[in-house]
């Protein structure tokens, strides 16, 4: 059932078994290596073809070689995977980027960038292994130009390396330009047709639609028009012309040349970029396919070598790989190849970049690669691990290109084996309820709704073209449009979550304000200079001044800039102006922190200390400014940096300090004082020099522990605020007790010992030379850079965040919680300062009360799971509170065992007396063996044995007089039950409804509870018990029931 996409691949598991088991760094190696004699080198091998690109616009044409950013930009979340080269240089093109960023030094660049295009927007996974030319995963060649050449300059160049120096058949290129589009109220791109007609013939150069000629990064953004280069793999001197764009494996675009002149400010207005810029991207794998004449991407030397790995592992009964498509490849073989060898690649280079696999975002992303995957390569019969086996491979053939696979190829490899493992169990899963509820005879209508089909989907992770596959061979219909209407619905449920907490962090139900290209432009335009934000690290800056609250900094400076979400840059807002209700306020300086580095912003006020006039009548309005003044203050709620402009937003609210109605509002050249809520940052910035210092304990305390010396712990994500901090780190298992113990006490150690945190600013390349700096993956840092460091060599990071002066400062730490986040991540959070404190003595208190030996255990088991205290002191009073409920158990069961005896004996007394009794015995009784059906089950079996002939029902509560639970049950022998109609169940339902329980079972025996019965209540379920036996017992005198 499961092999029907890939039927040819049926006897992998021998074969395969060894790739679950771990591997060791040597192993890997050996089987990385190639034990047959090297094949003749290629002329254009692939790493041949990227470093002679990169070469040629460096020494050629000044380009600055910037390496390939991660494949995943783990700082951008709006970007699932980075889909493009362009992605990294992304702050340029929004006009946002840090003036001391090495990106803002750059005016021409070069790079082949790692891809991934598998969801969202730019989403190639589901054609992958269907044809030759699509890939989750490939490699972008790319040039841009930041403000400096333009279009004329970008097609020479092109034409140059592709003819000159790869030297393509020039009779085969063939180039489209943007024919213009009306709607848009864009003209054609002539200035690129001439370009392109001085080397090729107008029949050639073809215009296209914005569809496939106006490039766009999203929804808004900057954009343009571009002009695409492709290839006639046929040749031959025919016209290929009408082949361009036409989906053609033989007609491919290779080379594709934005010129980025506008910006999307919506989907109906377009404006002129400041600055206008180049972006091109060539794919590597089609070029080398061209250069290495191979009939496509699948057949090049980088993918041979996985492909002939695939072919090894699968045993000979396998055929080879044979490039078949479409309705040529019968039993999908070869797609099977073209998937696995893409996913392989695909996941190696993400995992290697720190993306894992998870049930959300990218992550979740990552995990449908990897089933879709194991899916080709697994039937329900094998052990899981082809794609495991094949992450040595991949890492041979591209570490010298990209040296960070070798480093942590063992992690990768345990992330996949772990999850094919995972994904095996989760077919069976799947299998068997579409077994059991849809392909079963109980089916009546033959279907599969769209519901249960997501069920499938979203809850037991099962893919949805498996679930077509199954229904088709099962005769069943899939709701296809039902399944696709809940996956909306979901959608609109995840959107409606993130603007919701978006709104949440902002309050007052803004909407965030950002500065892009245009706005920033408009600043630089203007003369503004970027803001000033060196005295957000000033405590006692020249410039600020206390006015007598300690917990207010202040700052003056000048309003330069105001704007708003409705009209951009406006002069002043007010108020009473509902318009402008919530702004941004661009300061000549500020001291107010901008979010950064998982800092959260600052938060405060903006006071007018004086308002502008443009007028000439300022002076006689002097008091009238004043007052103004004093009426109304800026609350600041979120503070962003865009370019180097710290845009503070917030909204015009009354002064609390003023009397009677607030006038007034805030106008550009006004001066004002920056009110940082300083007892809010002093909570902060314990938790981000903590933070350091906790990244320093990790690395310490798991290196140690840990046998493999090649342990890293790299930072995923932190948070700083003014109640916590969170640390997210990579590491594949949740940390021991002991491990946890020893984190928090290296913390509080470094707290104890009063050492000194300094700052300094360094050049980058610099700074990078420090021994022993840490500095967090794929994070692009300013140039100088600031160095935060912890003496003592605790901690030196790179970091732009406010800190201690010293780590006494911090006065305790608790780490209050260990959990995982994705696969291979987990996640610290800790406190400090006064909830640190606080934290401790709660810990303390906990501690006293496990020495207290009159406790009740069920009580201390609630109090302990609320209580907020250190993790690891938690786990370690669960350790004790565990076998003290252990010893608890086994005194309370050896008490009950002498009270059951003791109510059998005694029962075992009394109704045998009645046995010999020419009467109906009915025995309604209250016996004490607390609420527990086991022991209940005792007494009823030694009834049956001394009085078979007796009905019986005991009532017993939890406690007597408790006023808790109250247990009811009940035998009924068969003659009563076939004479009277006499029924276990029945007579424990009516016995119970009278205080709300109920119960169940057979009619010779059941049982059932109440959680709640009063002493008063107990009497009126012997009651309800003896009405229920003298109404089935109707025609028997009452003195022939008997209740004891």
């Amino acid at each position: 059932l499961l092999r029907s996409q890939a039927a040819a691949f049926t006897n992998l598991a021998p074969r395969r078994a060894a790739a679950t088991r771990r591997f060791s760094n040597d192993a890997v190696r050996a089987l990385s290596s190639n034990s047959s004699d090297e094949p003749p080198k290629l002329q254009w091998s692939t790493d041949r073809v990227r470093s002679t690109f990169n070469e040629y616009f460096q020494e050629k044409h000044n380009h600055d070689f910037v390496k390939s950013s991660p494949c995943a930009p783990l700082n951008d979340p709006t970007l699932l995977f980075t889909n493009a080269g362009m992605n990294q240089f992304k702050p340029i093109f929004m006009g946002q980027v840090d003036p001391n960023s090495p990106l803002n030094k750059l005016s021409r660049a070069v790079n082949s960038q790692k891809c991934i295009r598998a969801g969202g927007k730019h989403n190639d996974l589901e054609d992958v292994g269907k044809d030759t030319y699509h890939h989750t995963f490939f490699e972008m060649l790319g040039t841009w130009s930041f403000g400096d050449y333009f279009k004329e300059e970008a097609i020479d160049w092109a034409w140059d390396l592709l003819v000159n120096v790869y030297q393509l058949d020039p009779e085969r290129i063939y180039a489209s330009y943007f024919e213009g589009d009306a709607t848009l109220g864009l003209e054609a791109d002539t200035q690129a047709r001439d370009c392109w007609l001085k080397y090729l013939p107008a029949n050639r150069v073809i215009g296209c639609n914005a569809k496939d000629n106006f490039w766009e990064m999203g929804d808004a953004g900057p954009c343009g028009p571009c002009s695409e280069v492709h290839y006639d793999r046929v040749g031959g001197g025919r016209d290929a012309a009408h082949l361009v764009n036409a989906d053609d494996p033989d007609v491919i675009e290779i080379w594709n040349i934005v010129f980025m002149q506008y910006n999307r400010d919506n989907p109906t207005s377009l404006s002129q970029l400041p600055n206008q810029h180049i972006d091109t991207g060539m794919g590597l794998e089609r070029l080398t396919s061209i250069l290495q004449n191979q009939p496509s991407n699948y057949d090049i030397d980088g993918f041979k070598t996985i492909i002939d790995a695939i072919h090894q592992l699968a045993g000979p009964g396998i055929g080879p790989y044979e490039g078949k498509v479409g309705a040529d490849d019968v039993t999908l073989k070869d797609t099977a190849y073209r998937a696995i060898a893409d996913h392989a690649r695909c996941l190696t280079f993400a995992l290697a970049d720190g993306v894992v696999p998870s049930n959300e975002g990218r992550g979740y992303v990552l995990r449908r690669i990897l089933r879709r995957g194991a899916r080709y390569a697994s039937q329900k019969e094998e052990q899981p691990g082809l794609l495991t086996s094949l992450v040595p491979t991949v890492v041979a053939t591209y570490e010298d290109a990209y040296p960070e696979l070798r480093v942590n190829v063992q992690a990768i490899t345990d992330i996949i084996a772990e999850e094919e493992q995972s994904f095996a169990s989760m077919l069976d899963r799947g299998i068997q309820y579409f077994e059991t509820n849809l392909a079963s005879s109980k089916n009546d209508d033959k279907s599969v709704s769209g519901k249960e089909a997501f069920y499938l989907y979203d809850t037991l992770g099962f893919p949805i073209d498996l679930t077509a596959l199954m229904a088709e061979e099962a005769g069943l219909v899939l709701d296809s449009a039902g399944f696709e209407e809940e996956m909306e619905a979901q959608r609109v449920r995840s959107r409606a979550a993130r603007n919701a907490a978006k709104l949440d962090k902002l309050g007052r139900g803004a909407v965030r304000l950002e500065l892009v290209a245009e706005q920033t432009a408009y600043l630089v335009n203007q003369g503004i200079a970027a803001t000033d934000d060196a005295p957000k690290y000033d405590h006692d800056d020249d410039d600020a001044n206390m006015d007598g609250d300690s917990n207010v900094h202040m700052l003056e400076s000048e309003v330069v800039a105001i704007y708003t979400h409705e009209d951009g840059f406006v002069e002043s807002t007010s108020i009473n102006n509902s318009n402008y209700e919530y702004c941004g306020v661009v300061l000549k300086r500020t001291s107010f922190y901008a979010e950064a580095g998982g800092q959260e912003a600052d938060v405060g006020t903006l006071a007018l200390v004086s308002t502008s006039f443009h007028d000439n009548e300022s002076s006689e309005r002097d008091s009238e400014n004043k007052e103004a003044a004093a009426a109304v203050v800026f609350e600041v709620s979120d503070v962003q940096s865009y370019g180097g402009y710290i845009l503070h937003s917030g909204t015009v609210v009354a002064n609390t300090n003023t009397i009677g109605s607030a006038i007034g509002s805030f106008k550009v050249g006004d001066r004002v004082r920056c009110q940082v809520d300083r007892d809010r940052r002093s909570k902060i910035a314990p938790n981000h020099t903590m933070t350091h210092v906790l990244n320093a304990a990790l690395r310490k305390v798991l290196s140690k522990n840990n046998k493999n010396s090649n342990v890293a712990v790299e930072q995923r994500g932190s948070l700083c605020n003014d109640e916590k901090l969170r640390f997210d780190f990579s590491h594949k298992s949740a940390l021991t007790l002991e491990e946890l113990q020893q984190v928090e006490a290296y913390v509080n150690d470094v707290i104890n010992d009063n050492l000194e945190v300094t700052h300094q600013i360094l050049p980058l390349e610099e700074a990078q030379a420090l021994p022993g700096v840490v500095a967090v993956f794929g994070e692009v840092y300013p140039d100088p850079v600031r160095v935060v460091t912890v003496s003592g060599k605790v901690s030196t990071e790179f970091c732009g965040g406010t800190h201690l002066s010293n780590t006494k400062e911090a006065r305790a730490f608790v780490l209050v919680e260990e959990t995982a986040v994705a696969k291979g991540i987990r996640r610290i959070t800790g406190v400090t300062g006064e909830i640190a404190l606080t934290a401790q003595q709660r810990g303390a208190e906990m501690e006293q009360l496990f020495g207290n030996g009159n406790v009740n255990l069920a009580e201390l088991r609630k109090e302990l799971d609320a209580a907020f205290i250190s993790a690891p002191l938690k786990m370690e009073l669960r350790s004790q509170l565990e076998v003290l409920q252990k010893k608890d158990a086994e005194k309370n069961k050896a008490a009950l065992n002498q009270r059951i005896q003791a109510v059998i004996a005694d029962l075992t007394v009394s109704v045998s007396l009645k046995e010999k009794e020419d009467v109906v015995r009915v025995v309604v009784q209250t016996v004490d063996i607390g609420a527990n059906g086991k022991a209940s089950n005792k007494v009823l079996d030694a009834l049956r044995k001394v009085a078979p002939n007796t009905a019986f029902l005991g009532i017993s509560e939890e406690e007597v007089g408790s006023g808790g639970k109250v247990l009811c049950f009940a035998v009924v022998p068969q003659s009563m039950i076939d004479d009277h109609g006499m029924n276990a169940s029945d007579w424990v339902n009516e016995t119970l409804k009278v205080i709300g329980g109920r119960g169940g079972g057979r009619p010779a025996n059941a049982q059932g509870q109440a959680p709640q019965c009063s002493s008063e209540e107990v009497a009126l379920l012997v009651q309800a018990a003896n009405a229920y036996a003298g109404e089935k017992l109707g025609g028997i005198s009452s003195s022939a029931v008997s209740t004891m």
